[in-house]
């Protein structure tokens, strides 16, 4: 049986073609490794590269990535309206298939010390890997950025989990850890107003404890120029708290109240085929839609969230199943075996 995990880590770096190649590079000559998406924006100056594979495949990929990374990117030079506060910003390992959460944690804890020895980059734990409590959220680890980090590493709650307390003025720090799936999901706003769209994500994020708050939701609201968009950018941490489309209604509601409206949405890499189909279910009660063909189902969806307006969804690229049975029968990484 193949056993799989899947990577997910952002760079600072959305912009250079040449760096986001070598990345992409240093990834793709591990065997056992497929790389099924580069996601990159210019405006938030950063990329997410999705990749699956074995698990020693998979730790060997990531360190080279993040190695690569450490040698072509400089923080003291680094601008994006993305939050950051490294060169390689996350790196989150995640299950797929045949194996735990708690066995992938063995993994990201592995890479998270070789990282801190051999690149001398302060590690920070989060998620399921998390050594406290108030370092588990990804958001609290980058409160501050990278242009506060010197001073936050000072305090002794924020000592990393692996490697010294000496800022790396290049490569800042990085978070590692193991999670459970996450879907990467924006939302687009008729407004030019970008604090419509932070309010909005205030509202609906679960730390905010209000009534629109949505479980497992973490959002910002932000300007980007490279689509003219306002965006409330969000991170569905489990689709089966709270779905793609549960969601899209939330921010459609609360946009029309705050006299604006929903003009359509983009899905950041990849998303688990079920997470759509759970969508596309919840859709048909709404409409009345009908029908047995996968494809025609994803693109009903796919419409009516308006997944094409910023660029063009296409699900044999984004939906990680579909994308990984792109390669012959023999090699293909997500096929029964």
């Amino acid at each position: 049986m193949n056993t799989l995990i899947e990577c997910i880590p952002n760079f600072s770096e959305g912009r250079d073609k040449f760096v986001i190649n070598a990345i992409a590079a240093s990834i793709t000559k591990v065997v056992d490794v497929e790389l099924l998406n580069i996601d990159s924006n210019s405006e938030a100056n950063r990329s997410v590269y999705t990749f699956v594979g074995k698990p020693e495949a998979v730790f060997e990929a990531a360190f080279n990535a993040i190695k690569t990374s450490a040698k072509l990117i400089d923080m003291r030079l680094h601008k994006g309206a993305h939050p950051r506060i490294g060169a390689c910003d996350v790196c989150p390992l995640v299950p797929l298939k045949n194996i735990n959460i708690n066995e992938v944690s063995i993994i990201s804890k592995r890479l998270a010390q070789k990282v801190a020895q051999e690149l001398l980059i302060p590690v920070y734990s989060y998620e399921n890997d998390a050594k406290n409590d108030h370092r588990r959220r990804l958001e609290t680890i980058r409160e501050g950025e990278y242009e506060n980090l010197e001073q936050k590493m000072l305090f002794p709650e924020w000592t990393p989990d692996f490697g010294y307390p000496i800022f790396n003025a290049k490569s800042g720090a990085i978070v590692i850890g193991s999670r459970e799936l996450l879907i990467a999901f924006n939302i687009n706003l008729e407004t030019k107003d970008v604090s419509i769209a932070k309010k909005i994500a205030t509202l609906i994020r679960e730390s905010s404890n209000n009534p629109s708050s949505l479980k497992g939701i973490k959002a910002i609201g932000w300007s980007i120029s490279d689509f003219n968009k306002i965006q409330v950018s969000t991170n569905i941490t489990n689709y089966n708290n709270t779905s793609i489309i549960k969601l899209f209604e939330t921010v459609k509601n609360i946009a029309n109240k705050l006299n604006t409206k929903v003009t359509g949405s983009e899905l950041i890499g990849l998303v688990p085929l079920d997470a759509i189909m759970n969508s596309a279910s919840e859709l048909k009660s709404k409409d009345n839609f009908y029908s047995e063909n996968n494809k025609e189902i994803i693109e009903h969806l796919a419409q009516y969230l308006g997944l094409n307006e910023v660029k063009p969804f296409n699900y044999l690229e984004q939906i990680i199943e579909y994308k990984a049975k792109l390669v012959n029968t023999e090699n293909c990484l997500l096929c029964n075996s």
